[in-house]
């Protein structure tokens, strides 16, 4: 039974003009952990997300992401911890207030519109203590916000996917939501209206300044429209920040190697100097690499953007790895080439540059940036 002393949140008005990346938090999840008997599905989390913000939950199937965004939203309450959002608890130790309290809005994979009430009708559903006159407008302003203006009276069945998906939107924002969940939201549509539907949700949820958690296992998703994205595993969050300083600076081997197409050269660091499969590279381009690692054997990150192969003219006797792997993406081909060590990378090469399996190659590092690296393995 939700517990009464909990306060329900109420809505409040923020002076966005004084937003800065400080700005007030307004979802909180402190040392959060949902058990299923002994077995721990999300364990010990601690997350914030500021005011107007999109983070995205990001991991792969099992991870707790969803259990997550399930205990943010009420459906599941969590073992112990605590979920606040704009600083009243809403849950706490296994108790909490219960989801239509929350203030909260949620956005479902299947988006959940009702098939007997028109479009207009399904946005202003949860508007029903709304002033008629007011609850009219608000519809209206949301339906022009997502381009829907025209379809207001047409049933959700003559819809495509990506209109459906806008519809569900605008339904979840229209009572004010303080924060909207997105659970998996574009999973159902094609690759093609996938990533225009990206770009479209951003630009909603960022003009009507709602804070925003989503979740996803696409990691390109999760790049491309976060604020901040937090790579979770087993139950645990490994990182949280922007998505470009997540995936140029992966403080564990599982984000490294979850995000993008990863591959690790194996190395000695000797000198100030690191001894690997593309020959000897300086310690300067490693990140917090310093003597006293001296000796150390290390994995250093490398993506296919990094690499260039460079086909041998002469015999099988020079270079330093054969091609063994080739996939072509359209614009570019990526090569998968065994070095003379035994570390297999992948090398990135434009769709015009075509190399057979088998080719002996010189590997070069082409990268202008300091590269991530972890103890071997």
């Amino acid at each position: 039974m939700p517990n009464d002393t909990l306060e329900i949140p109420r809505r409040t008005t923020t002076n966005t003009a004084e937003s800065t990346p400080d700005a007030s938090a307004m979802l909180t999840l402190d040392g959060v952990t949902k058990r299923y008997g002994a077995e721990a599905a999300v364990d010990d989390i601690d997350l914030t997300v500021r005011d107007g913000e999109l983070l995205t939950l990001l991991g792969p199937s099992g991870c707790g992401k969803t259990t997550t965004l399930r205990m943010i939203a009420g459906l599941t309450m969590p073992t112990s911890g605590r979920v606040g959002v704009d600083d009243e608890t809403v849950a706490s130790d296994g108790d909490g207030v219960p989801p239509e309290q929350r203030d909260v809005g949620m956005v479902f994979q299947e988006f959940a519109l009702f098939p007997h009430l028109t479009v207009a009708e399904n946005v202003g559903f949860g508007l029903d203590d709304w002033d008629a006159d007011e609850r009219e407008r608000r519809v209206a302003d949301l339906l022009d916000l997502v381009g829907l203006s025209s379809f207001a009276d047409r049933s959700p069945e003559n819809l495509s996917g990506g209109q459906r998906q806008r519809v569900a939107l605008a339904r979840s924002l229209a009572p004010e939501p303080e924060v909207l969940l997105l659970d998996e939201p574009f999973a159902n549509l094609d690759i093609r209206l996938r990533e225009r539907m990206r770009e479209e949700v951003r630009r909603i949820i960022k003009e009507t300044n709602v804070t925003a958690v989503s979740v996803t296992h696409d990691q390109e998703e999760a790049l491309s429209i976060s604020d901040r994205v937090a790579v979770m595993n087993d139950g645990h969050i490994e990182q949280v920040g922007r998505p470009e300083a997540v995936f140029e600076h992966p403080k564990s081997r599982f984000v490294a190697d979850f995000l993008g197409q990863a591959s690790f050269l194996t190395g000695r660091l000797a000198e100030n100097n690191i001894e690997t499969g593309l020959g000897t590279l300086s310690a300067d381009l490693l990140q917090g690499l310093t003597a006293d690692y001296d000796g150390a054997r290390i994995d250093v990150l490398v993506r296919p953007d990094d690499l260039r192969a460079t086909p041998c003219d002469d015999d099988r006797r020079t270079g330093n790895g054969t091609l063994v792997g080739r996939q072509y993406t359209g614009p570019s081909f990526v090569y998968g080439v065994e070095l003379d060590t035994g570390d297999v990378v992948h090398c990135e090469h434009n769709h015009s540059t075509e190399h057979e399996l088998g080719e002996r190659v010189t590997v070069d590092l082409v990268a202008d940036h300091t590269l991530a690296w972890y103890p071997a393995e």
